[in-house]
């Protein structure tokens, strides 16, 4: 089969297409034929060194993929050959055929393409975790989402739609704050050309946000923090800007502001009962339309690595798709 294989870590431009050999599922495993796979910010900072997690080398990127089971190992009794899966492994989709411990799997919702359901995961299972779990985001509360149109702003605009928020978004030119505006975003503010900080006290009416979410970082999450509310709670989820802000702590004690941290991998893994529920909450908001993954981009195995390069320069909007077979 062919694969995206990262050797070393280092450079995006050493990722390369190379056949290697079909794997087999071990016990409590599933192999799956890649139908699609999504690309998020991980996937550039997994194959450089930068991600929290170094996977064995060689391996492929690809966090989070939709396809076919076609084998499965000893002691699967829930699976079977033919079923249709979303999986989220944290590396290895980039490839024809995956293999998946039987944990990591989850049957693809009615009425969702093998597109739809390798966007959905990642993105939205974040952004649930980070709006409900984390923030407790309310009906009629107001949220600031940075770098709001990317995979996981345009998720939160539409999760917080979906709790009954308003959504101011902030992006980095028009045609992003267009797309967030189709994804219901209620205001939008232009941070290359506007004040930040002056633009939500403007659009509040001087009270502030109530969350900000910030996959982001860099030179906007101290203002996107002053700009919150008394009592106001900001999401650390990200920084795809490269840059890691030091924020004063006299800014929490200001506003009793709670800076609160979303680290949705770990969250899934040590309460696997919420994932499983959280999962279910957004098939169903899939079946009755309040959310609708913007895949942006179809780009075949062999365009994955400058895909890949171009997530990392943050010139990607809403959802690439790499399509293995294409």
């Amino acid at each position: 089969m062919k694969a995206l294989l990262c050797t070393a870590f280092g450079p995006i431009d050493r990722l390369r297409i190379e056949d290697v050999a079909i794997p087999e599922p071990a016990a409590g495993q599933v192999r799956i034929q890649v139908k699609a796979a999504s690309l998020n910010f991980p996937d550039a900072l997994i194959v450089q060194g930068l991600y929290q997690v170094k996977p064995a080398l060689p391996f492929s990127p690809g966090a989070e993929f939709a396809g076919v089971i076609d084998a499965v190992g000893a002691g699967v009794t829930a699976w079977r050959p033919g079923d249709a899966v979303v999986a989220f492994t944290g590396h290895g989709g980039f490839a024809q055929q995956c293999v998946a411990d039987q944990h990591q799997i989850a049957a693809l919702p009615p009425g969702m393409t093998f597109e739809q359901g390798a966007a959905l995961v990642l993105a939205y299972g974040t952004s649930l975790h980070a709006l409900q779990q984390r923030a407790r985001l309310q009906q009629g509360e107001t949220l600031l989402v940075l770098g709001a149109a990317g995979g996981v702003g345009l998720a939160a605009i539409e999760i917080a739609k979906a709790l009954g928020a308003r959504v101011i978004a902030a992006a980095s030119s028009a045609d992003k704050l267009a797309l967030c505006r189709e994804a219901g975003a209620d205001e939008t503010i232009d941070y290359s050309t506007e004040d930040l900080r002056r633009r939500v006290d403007e659009l509040t009416g001087g009270r502030g946000a109530d969350v900000v979410y910030d996959p982001v970082g860099g030179a906007y999450s101290e203002a996107a923090l002053r700009a919150t509310a008394w009592h106001g709670r900001f999401l650390v989820v990200g920084f795809a800007a490269g840059e890691i802000p030091k924020i004063a702590l006299n800014l929490a004690l200001l506003k009793e502001r709670d800076i609160l941290g979303v680290f949705w991998g770990d969250a899934v893994r040590r309460d696997p009962a919420q994932h499983v529920a959280n999962m279910r909450l957004l098939a169903e908001w899939f079946a009755a339309g309040k959310v609708r993954p913007a895949i942006t981009e179809r780009v075949p195995l062999a365009g994955a690595a400058d895909a890949i390069a171009r997530m990392a320069n943050r010139q990607v909007k809403g959802k690439v798709v790499i399509l293995p077979d294409a």
